[in-house]
């Protein structure tokens, strides 16, 4: 035989090196260990042969020793797989070359040979001959094909020629398996060589299930043990080394059709293949990487699927696999795992979970065939199709959480490296929030919602009712090597440079998973739900969008009606564009299935509540919900709270908003009780966050909590409204002070945003002004906080005046342009265009505007009945009487008749409704003095006619709007107004000609408290400057920066006028009594 060594015997010896040597068992006095036993077989080197080798070596002889010592054997290539030559003088089987060189000896069999077993006379050898045969389905007999239940069996000639040349018996022993596994495994023809031997793996395994424990058969254990051992060494070579056995090797694992097949299966991964193969970590690190690669070709393939694809048997085969804590933390060590270069884009294809993650509904495909045609759809289909989607992307999720949560618990380092996947999906994916996105650069919407459900599940085991582990939240996470990125979001209330000086300021210690998970499902909600929230909402804009265009391109089609190649054109743009609709209304609604579906909701809503209690612990520094929090909250100033990313809040305000819009049920009491305190304490301390537009959110939130609801009339929040003390205490002021401070935004849209905003607020202060407990308090605080009180008056007075204004106006507009358009053909084509726009564009200002002057008006009606006193301060009441006096006027007036419009309703324009408000405001005042003289002195609008003119239309055509006492009630206040009228032109007519001086330089009007401005050292009537300063923080006379406590009484200028009052009018004035409206 040549010394030569072969390809094959290199990379075999080569892969037993890596393998490691097992302890020696000692061994007993008959030569047998007393460990255990599948670790003490010696195999001869030879066996290690290819077939074809065997063919040309020099037939071996077959020698049979005795007790006598064994001559010192060569090195045991097979050390490394645990099989050791035994040191006692037992009888052995020696297979050598005829000349006695390169030939190890070969152990003798398990067994003595000539050991009876207890059936009928079958030695063990015999035993052991049968079973081996039928565990690996192999024979000696050329002629025995199957076996006695019609297996196919494989024949071994080359361990046949062996045990002939070597005069053995012609049987089957561990001695000899490990060469007859080579063998067949190399001559399997329609199977791969890892199907042959992980077929036999089971049938081994459950060989010794069968006989374990049953210590009458110990020899026969030791041969199965040493079969399985033999067998599981073989099946690593066939998943590493594909080539040992004359295959070429393939580009993904051997292992991987394997594991997308169930467990059970002959052909499957079983659990005990899985530990054993675990258990060998410690000794070959290329079992580790074997299986590594597995899973990481499982990801590859699955990165090509979507939910239409088989793609359950490759999560089956991730969570089976994540069994194993030592099997984790080498997945966990994958460069495939969490490479930090990786962008957003290629998340969920090219990290190790990511392709997991991506299976969603909202894949691109699947929401055209979930909704096809969806125009044609009716609502049930919809609904049906909607539930389905849920029902698969809820099992989904769930194995999600159980891969995830296997991970984590394995051990500290692949826990680890799942936190910073997390932080890696939520930190590459900021251009989420963008303003307009592009989808192309980040992680699509049905990932990211994977993440964010994931990632609220982990919380829920810290997230009980009480809040017991609420502590455990650090609130010095962000300053502690976070793994969430804040540094470019906007902070709640402090700057980037100031934030970023905060940040710099870093805290030791070790952050806990508690706090690592809470902040990275914050970051998670923001980019992921709340992101795709917004996409929904901009999605139906544009949808809507589309759809009107389609309108309008579609009315020029007849244009090209007898040009057929261009009106092909036209309808194939047409078609594109209408599936372009269909597209995105099929995303809609996938999206739509997705988000409304309450359990996901519901546990949302439960972390939410958690942040909404931390933010307010943070904010009030107490043990909130242990101890209530006091408002106003105090001037203490909290860095670690203002330096919070904005979207903390506004994950709040945009999960609650999303829920109460669709599925209000789902919101509890208790978390309804924690939202209203989170609203009031921000709107009632505004000067905690910085942003506007977020508080606006915690209106929104209020506002929509009152639409009314199954079984809820006043909604979810209107009846704890009703009730809350810090409610009943609180709301008003919190939200008449936001009506104050939403006049200036500071953005482009801030003149607009504000009416939407108002209008809001107005609903909440409707929903609860039924409960007097509020109209008490706000009566009692008018009096107290009287600036505040003027200021909010002031800007309500704007409002109605400027809503009133422009909705009368688009009213007059309509008219006029609809008369004009009346005859169409009398007008040029463009001049008729235009005509048209500008009437389009006035019925969409008066739609808009009469909403708000409606609520506005209302409002104005509730505040005069309730705080008289505020609106007839000398700062306010002259405004009102003018706003009432002018809009009176454009409604019964001459001019009334230019607001009739076709189908007013269209527009909410009720002119009766309106005109009974406004005299509801009249006789709200009319026991004020100063309200009755101001009507009086309004020069511009104030005519008695009106007065009778709206008597007349109430009493004749809107009977139900005012009752008879009402009517009596108004007649009487004209009556009162008229008398003051003549009183007040006597006073003037007395006092003459009036000097300069005593005359205010801004209304022209004779002062009564004048002042002097600090810095242009002006003078002026003290109500002057205080209405002035009201929208205008500046001297009128030279724009220097003045408060009202800044100006200076005119003591001495004041009596001169008192005195010159008195000189001219004496008591003639005094003697008039304008409240006396009796006859005579």
């Amino acid at each position: 035989m040549s010394d030569t060594v072969s390809d094959a015997d290199k990379i075999r010896n080569k892969r037993l090196a890596k393998l490691g040597s097992q302890p020696t068992p000692k061994s007993d006095q008959n030569g047998h260990g007393t460990g255990d036993e599948t670790n003490s077989v010696q195999l001869p080197p030879s066996t290690t042969s290819s077939p074809q080798e065997q063919k040309d070596q020099i037939k071996p002889k077959i020698n049979i020793t005795g007790s006598s010592p064994s001559p010192k054997p060569t090195d045991n290539p097979f050390a490394p797989l645990g099989v050791k030559e035994r040191t006692t003088a037992a009888p052995q089987i020696n297979i050598k070359p005829g000349n006695e060189t390169g030939m190890a000896s070969r152990k003798p069999p398990v067994s003595d040979p000539g050991r009876q077993t207890s059936r009928g006379g079958e030695t063990l050898p015999e035993w052991e001959d049968k079973i081996l045969r039928g565990i690996f389905r192999l024979t000696l007999d050329p002629s025995a094909r199957t076996d006695g239940h019609g297996h196919s069996l494989t024949f071994v000639k080359s361990v046949r020629e062996e045990l002939e040349d070597q005069r053995q018996p012609v049987r089957l022993e561990a001695a000899i398996l490990d060469q007859a596994l080579l063998e067949a495994a190399s001559n399997v023809s329609k199977i791969t060589p890892l199907d042959y031997l992980l077929a036999c793996w089971k049938r081994v395994t459950g060989q010794l299930k069968h006989h374990k424990g049953n210590r009458a058969e110990e020899k026969k254990l030791d041969v199965l043990k040493e079969a399985r051992r033999l067998c599981m060494s073989y099946c690593i070579f066939a998943i590493t080394m594909q080539e040992m056995f004359g295959r070429e090797p393939s580009n993904t694992s051997p292992l991987l059709s394997h594991l997308l097949v169930d467990p059970e299966d002959e052909r499957g991964i079983c659990h005990d293949f899985l530990a054993e193969a675990v258990s060998r970590f410690p000794d070959d690190d290329t079992i580790e990487t074997a299986l590594v690669g597995a899973v990481e070709d499982l990801s590859r393939q699955l990165a090509r699927m979507t939910m239409n694809d088989d793609y359950k048997s490759y999560v089956v085969a991730l969570r089976h696999l994540v069994r194993y804590p030592p099997l984790v933390t080498a997945i966990a060590r994958s460069p495939l795992f969490a490479p930090s270069s990786v962008s957003a884009s290629e998340l969920e294809v090219t990290t190790l979970l990511g392709p997991f993650f991506a299976i969603s509904p909202l894949q691109a495909d699947i929401t055209s065939q979930y909704f096809s045609s969806p125009k044609t759809r009716d609502r049930v289909f919809i609904t049906n199709s909607q539930r389905s989607l849920r029902m698969s992307l809820t099992t989904h999720q769930q194995d999600l959480l159980d891969i995830v949560n296997q991970i984590i618990r394995s051990d500290k380092g692949a826990r680890d490296r799942m936190l910073d996947w997390f932080a890696l999906c939520v930190n590459k994916n900021h251009k989420r929030r963008a303003l307009q996105v592009d989808k192309k650069l980040v992680s699509s919407d049905g990932f990211m919602i994977n993440v964010t459900v994931c990632l609220d599940q982990l919380c829920e085991p810290f997230m009980d009712a009480q809040f017991s582990k609420i502590d455990r939240i650090d609130t010095e996470y962000l300053r502690r090597q976070p793994r969430v990125d804040i540094k470019e979001e906007t902070k709640l209330n402090m700057d980037q440079n100031s934030a970023d000086q905060f940040y710099e300021k870093t805290t030791e210690g070790t952050n806990n998973f508690i706090s690592e998970v809470f902040f990275l499902t914050l970051a998670a909600h923001h980019y992921g739900t709340e992101s795709t929230n917004q996409m929904l909402s901009q999605l139906e804009k544009d949808l809507k969008r589309m759809e009107k265009h389609i309108e309008e391109i579609e009315v020029d089609r007849h244009k090209w009606i007898n040009s057929p190649a261009q009106l092909k054109m036209f309808d194939n743009a047409v078609k594109k564009y209408k599936d372009q609709i269909d597209k995105g209304l099929s995303y809609k609604y996938a999206v739509q299935g997705v988000l409304l579906d309450e359990t996901m909701q519901a546990r949302s809503l439960q972390f939410m509540r958690y942040v909404i209690v931390w933010l307010l612990r943070l904010v009030s520094t107490t043990n909130f919900p242990k101890q209530p929090i006091k408002l106003p909250l105090g001037s203490i100033r909290s860095n670690v709270f203002e330096a919070l990313p904005e979207y903390f809040l506004e994950d709040v305000v945009g999960a609650y908003r999303f829920v109460m819009r669709n599925m209000p049920w789902t919101i509890s009491s208790t978390q309804s009780d924690e939202l209203i305190i989170l609203c009031i304490t921000f709107l009632r301390n505004s000067e905690k966050i910085k942003n506007p537009y977020l508080k606006s959110g915690l209106v929104t939130i209020m506002f929509a909590g009152t639409w009314p609801a199954p079984n809820r009339p006043k909604g979810v929040l209107g009846d704890l409204l009703m009730g809350m003390p810090i409610a009943t205490e609180h709301l008003l002021h919190a939200l008449m002070k936001f009506y104050i401070e939403v006049e200036n935004t500071g953005a482009h849209t801030q003149f607009y945003d504000k009416f939407n905003i108002r209008y809001e607020i107005f609903q909440i202060i409707k929903c609860v002004w039924d409960n007097s407990v509020y109209r008490e308090h706000l009566d009692e605080e008018s009096k107290v906080n009287v600036d505040f009180f003027v200021r909010f008056v002031n800007l309500l007075l704007n409002d109605v005046t400027f809503v009133l204004d422009e909705s009368l106006t688009a009213f007059q507009q309509i008219h006029n342009l609809s008369e004009e358009l009346q005859n169409p053909q009398h007008l040029e084509q463009a001049i008729r265009q235009e005509k048209e726009e500008a009437l389009a564009g006035a019925k969409s200002k008066a739609k808009s505007y009469m909403q708000l002057t409606n609520e506005t008006v209302a409002m104005l009606k509730l505040f005069t009945e309730a705080l008289a006193d505020a609106f007839t301060m000398p700062e306010i009441v002259q405004r009102l009487a003018d706003m009432l006096d002018y809009n009176l006027d454009v409604l019964v007036g001459p001019k009334s008749i230019e607001l009739k419009v076709e189908n007013p309703r269209e527009y909410d324009f009720q002119p009766k409704a309106l005109l009974a408000d406004i005299i509801e405001i009249y006789l709200n005042l009319k026991r004020k003095e100063s309200f009755i003289f101001a009507v009086a002195r309004d020069g511009r609008s104030y005519k008695p006619a009106n007065f009778e003119k709206a008597t007349s239309i109430l009493r004749l055509k809107a009977k139900d709007l005012m009752s008879p006492e009402e009517l009596r009630a108004w007649t009487a206040l004209g009556a009162m107004f008229k008398k003051a009228k003549e009183a007040d032109d006597q006073a003037e007519e007395d006092l003459g000609e009036i000097p300069d001086e005593f005359l205010d330089p801004v209304m022209a009007t004779l002062m009564t408290d004048p002042v002097i401005l600090p810095t242009s050292k002006s003078i002026v009537d003290r109500s002057t400057i205080r209405s002035h300063l009201l929208s205008d923080p500046t001297d009128p006379f030279n724009r220097a920066p003045l408060k009202i406590e800044d100006v200076v009484a005119a003591t001495e200028l004041k009596g001169q006028i008192e005195a010159f009052k008195a000189e001219k009018r004496g008591a003639k004035l005094a003697e008039v009594n304008i409240m006396d409206t009796s006859p005579g």
